[in-house]
C-alpha cells in the first residue's frame, strides 16, 4: 500500500481489521436489522481537501438516515481525548451526530443497543 492510502482503500483495510467489539456490534446494526436503520462500517467521511489530497476521518458506523456516527472507544481513546473531541467538532460542523460507546458497554450488548435506540430517537 502507498504511502497515502485512498480513503476507500483505508476503509477497506479497516473493515478487515475490526476490533471484537466493532465486531459484535456490526452483527446487531448490520442489514437494517437495528431499529431498520441502514448502517454502513468503517466509513470514510472527507472533511476537507487541500492540495487535492482530503483530509478524512473514518467512523466506525454510520447512518445517514439519521446522521449519526457511532464510535466504539477502546483504551486507546482515555489518551486522546482532545484528538477526539477535535474530531467530534469536525464531524459535528458537517450536520453529523456522534454517540460514543466504550468497548465494555459493547460486551452487554442489549445494553449498548438500548443506549443508541435511545439517541436515535431524541434526534
Amino acid at each position: 500500500m502507498s504511502d497515502n492510502p485512498t480513503p476507500v482503500s483505508r476503509a477497506r483495510e479497516l473493515r478487515q481489521n475490526m476490533t471484537e467489539a466493532e465486531q459484535v456490534l456490526w452483527k446487531e446494526l448490520r442489514n437494517r436489522k437495528f431499529m431498520g436503520l441502514k448502517f454502513v462500517r468503517q466509513h470514510p467521511i472527507i472533511y476537507q481537501v487541500i492540495d487535492n489530497q482530503p483530509r478524512y476521518f473514518i467512523v466506525d458506523f454510520m447512518c445517514y438516515e439519521k446522521k449519526l456516527v457511532v464510535e466504539v472507544d477502546g483504551l486507546i481513546h482515555e489518551f486522546q481525548k482532545e484528538e477526539d473531541e477535535h474530531r467530534e467538532k469536525i464531524l459535528e460542523s458537517l450536520s453529523l451526530n456522534v454517540l460514543r460507546i466504550r468497548n465494555e458497554e459493547v460486551k452487554d450488548i442489549s445494553t449498548a443497543l438500548e443506549k443508541i435506540r435511545a439517541y436515535v430517537l431524541r434526534l
